[in-house]
């Protein structure tokens, strides 16, 4: 008698055991799965300064901080691409160098796809969060505000700033 008892409590918490382990692994509702697509940059637009800082001193590295491994101070615009479910979608990186750093950034995002507005719209909002402060040089983004596939763009965009900045 007591053995059917500890084994039905032993099958009981058993089944109490598997039933917890498998709502840890069950997904929020509320945040969306990631995108499994990968982010492919296109190379179809430049990058030019739209508003260069002025130095104050003439002669060789004027418009280059120190210490910023040779990129110009200044605002830099460029477009970045990336493919998503829906399709090629692209933003447009406008951001301002002080020292070698990101002082300033905005995106502007140009999806046609429903998702990719959103996700691109979130990516906007939270991008400053993560860029301003960082040294260009070393500027790169995986994931934003939930984005993931956005930073490709983004990340292309920068990169020929970059080629730019340090011309």
């Amino acid at each position: 008698m007591v053995t059917v008892r500890l084994k039905i409590a032993a099958v009981a918490l058993g089944g109490a055991s598997l039933v917890a382990g498998l709502a840890g692994c069950s997904a929020d509702a509320a945040t969306p799965a990631p995108s499994t697509a990968a982010a492919t940059p296109s190379t179809a637009s430049s990058a030019e300064p739209t508003t260069p800082l002025a130095s104050g001193t003439a002669g060789a590295g004027a418009g280059v901080s120190a210490g910023t491994g040779g990129y110009k101070d200044g605002s830099y615009s460029a477009s970045g691409s990336y493919n998503s479910p829906g399709g090629e979608e692209s933003v447009t990186v406008k951001l301002t160098l002080q020292a070698g750093k990101v002082s300033a950034v905005t995106v502007v995002g140009n999806a046609t796809d429903g998702n990719a507005v959103r996700y691109q719209k979130e990516f906007s909002e939270g991008i400053s969060a993560k860029a301003v402060g960082m040294d260009i040089a070393t500027l790169k983004v995986d994931k934003v505000a939930g984005s993931s596939l956005t930073s490709g763009g983004f990340n292309d965009a920068v990169e020929k700033i970059k080629a730019k900045a340090n011309a």
